[in-house]
Parts: C-alpha cells; structure tokens; sequence
C-alpha cells in the first residue's frame, strides 16, 4: 500500500493540479493587474480632458479601447486556446496604442505636464505597465512548469491517464506591441 502511494505521488498525481492552479493564480494575477489599467484610464481621461480639449479625438479613442478592452476576457478553463488570448491581447494592445498617442500628445503640450494630478496619474499608469509585463512573465514561468510537468516522464502518465491534461498556451505579445516602435510624430 505504501508503495503505490510512493509510485502515485512520483507520477504527477499531486503536482499536476497544483501546477495548474498556479497557471490559473498566475493569469488571475495578469487580469488583476489590466483591470487596476482600466480603473484608471477614466481617473486619467478625467484630468487631461480638463487641460486638453483640442486634443478630444485622442482621449476618445482612449475612452473606446479602454470600453473594447474590458469587453474582451479569458475564461481560466480555457487557457490551452491560443485563440482566447490572442483575443484579449488583441484588444489590450488596441488600449496601449491609444495610451501611446495620449503620452504622446502630453509631450506637445508642456502645460499638461505640469498638472500635479496628470503626474499622479501618469506614474500609477506607468506602474502598471510594468505590472502588466511582470504579471504575464510570471504567467508564463507558471505555464512553463505545467506544461514541462505534463509532458515529462512519469508525470505525462497522470496528466494524460488521470487528468487528460492538454498543455497551456502562454501569453504571447501581439506584432504590433512587440516588433513596431511606437510613431512618436510633432
């Protein structure tokens, strides 16, 4: 009897759920961190409206892909389609395009800039980006280790016999956010 145990507990039984729950936690964690972006963006869109009104089109379009962006979610049982997260990452880069142009459009008008709320507002967004990048690395450091867990003896045998665990795709940037500078145009 406690051999079997011994066999079952080296062949993935435990670890493969486990791993698969940090996959979820971790992709929680990258919804978590576009959600604390979008409760923003109307904080921001708030202040600059208030400084910028010959610039209206840009917040606009801010204003859209913010509303696109929160439209467009992953369900955690379905992180193994590709197609899902090149979705969401679709309309999350639509809504970091639209961010560019506004950071842009501060850079034209040095009187925005000074605005001590615009300051405010813009490090939290700037702090969010990079808690963005660190949520999707630790999202994929997560979906690494399942997908490794899985595929590797003796814990392939459980995730297929027992689990029938297909592997997790991993987040992927999209062309345009990771391969075409950003036009910066005055």
């Amino acid at each position: 009897m406690a051999g079997s145990a011994l066999l079952l507990s080296g062949c993935g039984v435990n670890s493969i759920p486990a791993q698969e729950e940090a996959v979820k936690a971790r992709w929680a964690d990258v919804e978590n961190q576009y959600q604390r972006r979008a409760d923003l963006i109307p904080n921001l869109v708030a202040t600059v409206k208030g400084f910028a009104a010959q610039e209206q089109d840009v917040l606009e379009s801010v204003t859209r892909a913010r509303a696109s962006a929160t439209q467009v979610t992953v369900d955690p049982t379905k992180l193994s389609d590709p197609a899902q997260l090149a979705a969401f990452e679709q309309a999350q880069g639509a809504l970091g395009q639209s961010l560019g142009r506004l950071l842009v459009t501060v850079e034209k008008y040095p009187e925005l800039k000074s605005n001590e709320n615009f300051l405010q507002l813009q490090s939290q967004l700037e702090g969010t980006e990079n808690r963005i990048a660190v949520a999707r690395r630790d999202y994929n450091g997560a979906v690494q280790l399942y997908n490794t867990e899985i595929r590797t003896f003796p814990s392939l045998i459980a995730a297929k016999v027992i689990y029938g665990a297909e592997p997790i795709a991993p987040f992927k940037a999209t062309t345009v956010n990771a391969e075409t500078a950003p036009a910066v145009n005055f």
